[in-house]
């Protein structure tokens, strides 16, 4: 594309001939003041702020700068009198529509319009007409839920919660464009989104996955992501500088030939919300420990302060432990690792604030090295701690009281706070069934995996090759996790090391001649040993994999499975031996 000169307030600029003077005046650090021009939707004019004075062949007149394309020899003024007399005009006309509007009341200081000449409209009002939410949903969404209707001074546009959701695929795209933040989005519980990008709120559709990842590149959410659901916007892939991003990159699959399989599938958190009575997803100021950790972190939103809903710095934190844990409504198990981290947080929020901590606590667990010596490090700073039932978390007059039975004062208490903090239990991981099945690994009543044995064989199962660390086996801190992690990496080099894999001497073999066809051993064997073969319709045993337990003999109908070593010949001999 072909580029042209021009001047812009006395300074030569060299731009390509379509840009638009508004883009032409930004590339040289000139500002012209717009409220309904977004780069990703085409230009529109609509509220006519961007005014600017344009000389051309010796003629003066007033064009939109964002609609009008960057000609060979043009000369433009961005502030001259006739541009700002047009500017004030229109600030009055959309003050008078929109009294309230914050975006307007600033541009009103800057430009000196103290008082506005024509007939005020309703003081709730907020929108300008701009058209970027109807154009930003028909142009890059492509659903159209938002239009405009009716005419001339009634014109207006719908907004939520009038649109039908049947259309509304609630992406949020109107509410982050709009200029005056008329439209806002909400999350699944109701609060508003604040502080989405700590993590706290809805994620984006592009995001990193979790801070310090690896490769630390974003990825795109498939379920999240406009074009997915509506074949539009794709608004990235414009953007994109590198063209890094392609819409049309499907998943690959690799099978790979592995000696050993480490399964470390983690565990996820408890969703507090499934208890009503904290209040998590319902009162702002409700969070979870996982998210004051992102709140506190020097990379975070915050910059490492920790802050309320509404940006203050919280006077009294309360940290409730055992949320999801230790509670046979929920999980009975004890998730280890809550108490510490739980004191962690309690010394950050002293470290960083001048807040009152207090720990609601049901009992404290701190076993392990340097633990106790860390609860007496708290106690010295000041953290006041409560033992008690679970506690209730109640609003009031604006704030958050934490009402309690206070188990060794023996009494009701009631503790106004600013900011609560939900220590959440560990759970396994939705899929860890179907891994399970997978690997062929048994798992515990609580749904972790289950080691082969707790105290010999730790890190090992029954299947061979097969091993199991971290929390996906239960709930552990971080010592624990490296440790065991370790111990498995370790056996899996060892064994692969070797070469050869020792077999058990008792194992199940199949007569083919006795065999017949009904298939009813292969599914019973927990180690997935047996196969069917097709051509000669039997089954048969992978001797690798069997580990001679003897499901597969005593339930197969026509007794053509035996455990090589203890035929019924061998075992009768052996008691004629012992009798005779």
């Amino acid at each position: 594309m072909s580029k042209v000169t021009l001047i812009i307030d006395g300074r030569e600029v060299e731009a390509e001939q379509e840009t638009s003077l508004l883009e032409a005046a930004k590339s040289i650090g000139i500002s012209i003041p717009t409220l309904c021009y977004h780069p990703a939707l085409s230009p529109f004019g609509a509220c006519r702020l961007c005014t600017v004075e344009i000389i051309s062949r010796g003629r003066s007149r007033l064009v939109t700068s964002c609609n009008y394309p960057a000609e060979e020899g043009l000369e433009v003024r961005t502030s001259s009198p006739p541009v700002i007399r047009a500017r004030k005009m229109l600030i009055e006309l959309m003050l008078a529509r929109a009294p309230k509007a914050k975006v307007l009341q600033d541009l009103a200081q800057e430009y000196g319009v103290d008082k506005v000449r024509f007939k005020m409209g309703r003081e709730e009002e907020l929108c300008i007409l701009c058209g970027l939410c109807v154009r930003m949903c028909e142009e890059v969404v492509g659903v159209s839920a938002i239009n405009f209707t009716k005419r001339g001074v009634e014109r207006e546009v719908t907004v939520l919660p009038e649109i039908s959701p049947e259309v509304c695929i609630g992406c949020g795209a109107c509410a982050s464009v709009c200029p005056t933040g008329l439209i806002t989005v909400e999350d699944l519980y109701g609060r508003k989104v604040l502080h989405a990008e700590a993590g706290l709120g809805p994620t984006t559709p592009i995001h990193i996955p979790y801070m310090y990842a690896v490769p630390c590149i974003p990825a795109i959410d498939h379920d999240s992501c406009i074009h997915f659901q509506t074949g539009g916007c794709k608004i990235c892939e414009r953007f994109c500088e590198r063209g890094a991003i392609n819409h049309e990159m499907e998943d690959e699959y690799e099978e790979i030939e592995v000696g050993a399989i480490i399964a470390a599938t983690g565990f996820q958190p408890f969703n507090p919300a499934q208890i009503p009575q904290y209040g998590y997803g319902r009162y702002d100021n409700v969070i979870t420990g996982l998210e004051l950790e992102r709140l506190c972190n020097a990379s975070g939103p915050t910059g490492g302060k920790i802050l309320l809903a509404d940006g203050r710095e919280p006077e009294s934190v309360g940290i409730i432990h055992c949320v999801g844990s230790r509670n046979q409504h929920y999980h009975e198990y004890c998730s280890k690792v809550c108490c510490m981290y739980s004191m962690k947080l309690a010394h950050l929020a002293r470290e960083k604030t001048s807040a009152k901590v207090y720990e609601f606590y049901t009992d404290l667990k701190s076993a392990g090295k340097g633990y106790e010596e860390f609860y007496n490090r708290v106690l010295d700073e000041g953290v006041i701690f409560v033992r008690s039932r679970p506690p209730e978390v109640i609003p009031q007059n604006g704030a958050l009281v934490i009402q309690c039975e206070d188990t060794l004062a023996d009494c009701q208490r009631q503790i106004p706070v600013d900011l609560v903090v939900l220590s959440i239990a560990l759970e396994p991981q939705s899929d860890a069934e179907q891994i399970a099945r997978l690997f062929r690994i048994s798992r515990t009543k609580d749904g972790f995996f289950l080691e082969k044995h707790p105290k010999l064989d730790p890190v090992a199962t029954p299947t061979e090759g097969i091993f199991v660390v971290g929390c996906c086996q239960g709930p552990k801190d971080i010592p624990d996790t490296v440790a065991q992690a370790s111990a498995a990496a370790a056996r899996a080099l060892a064994m692969i090391s070797k070469g050869k894999v020792e077999i058990e001497a008792i194992t199940a073999v199949v007569d083919e001649e006795f065999c017949s066809g009904c298939k009813t051993c292969i599914p019973l064997c927990p180690y997935g040993a047996i196969s069917f073969v097709e051509e000669k319709k039997v089954s048969v045993i992978n001797e690798a994999l069997c580990k001679g337990c003897g499901t597969c003999g005593a339930a197969c109908p026509s007794g053509a499975i035996t455990s090589r070593h203890f035929t019924t010949g061998q075992i009768m001999a052996q008691i004629e031996g012992i009798l005779v």
